[in-house]
């Protein structure tokens, strides 16, 4: 029966890593973390877990788990973030999948897998974050991590298949850390657009908020979320706007 490493990489997770510990222990043969440099009592709360804990400067997200997935001792990675739990519907069906024989059993090199965020402490059903699959569970021979510096991904050679158990997505404390949050990814993101000579329009800060709010509260129906559903309706608008903006303020700079 082939073997599974699980890979983490966190930084100031204390709070949320237990849970996602817990959630996986039952389906891991080891579980790698990569840990960026933590303030906090993260570091020592994985080695007490059992796991095994690299210390690494970061330097974007997909090369930190990149990195993580080369220091895994199997070729079947399962890749998750601190602030995730994987549903105990997914649990069992990572153990099927991989108990049920030899790893030339496994029907495809990949697996996406369906994902709910848990957001003021509700499950979003709509406003576009509903429905969402992410290959997180590949063989390594034929996959690894882009290096983008937002939204990184894994590239996969060959098919992938899809599960159906859920990882449930704890992305956001309370409003603040989702503030904090959307300044970080919004200033990664304008990076990265400069970087590939993305420019946009100074008219399309204006339009770029109530487009974007439309789009996730009427059209993709997050008012069926009621006020978490709004919530993130607004702010979702508010990160887009921001990427925009801060895009065209890097090209004003020398």
């Amino acid at each position: 029966m082939p073997k599974l490493s699980v890979v983490i990489i966190t930084r100031n997770e204390e709070k949320n890593i237990l849970h996602c510990l817990n959630s996986v222990k039952g389906v891991a043969d080891e579980i790698v973390v990569v840990d960026s440099m933590s303030a906090d009592n993260t570091p020592e709360i994985c080695r007490k877990f059992g796991c095994n804990v690299f210390s690494r400067e970061f330097d974007g997200y997909g090369s930190q788990k990149q990195f993580a997935v080369d220091k895994a001792s199997n070729d079947w990675v399962f890749s998750i973030d601190a602030d995730e739990v994987v549903s105990e519907k997914l649990q069992n069906e990572i153990n099927l999948l991989f108990r049920q024989g030899p790893a030339d059993d496994i029907a495809h090199p990949a697996y996406k897998i369906p994902f709910s965020l848990c957001y003021m402490g509700r499950i979003l059903r709509y406003g576009g974050v509903g429905n969402e699959f992410h290959l997180r569970l590949f063989n390594r021979t034929a996959g690894k991590f882009t290096t983008v510096p937002v939204h990184e991904g894994i590239e996969v050679k060959g098919t992938w298949g899809v599960l159906k158990g859920k990882i449930i997505h704890h992305s956001y404390r309370d409003i603040s850390h989702h503030l904090e949050k959307i300044n970080t990814y919004t200033s990664q993101a304008a990076e990265g657009y400069q970087r590939r000579g993305k420019s946009f329009s100074k008219i399309w800060v204006a339009l770029k908020f109530p487009t974007s709010f439309i789009s996730y509260y009427f059209v993709k129906r997050g008012f069926l979320d009621g006020h978490p559903g709004f919530m993130w309706s607004f702010l979702a608008a508010v990160s887009a706007t921001l990427k925009v903006a801060k895009t065209i303020e890097l090209s004003r700079k020398p």
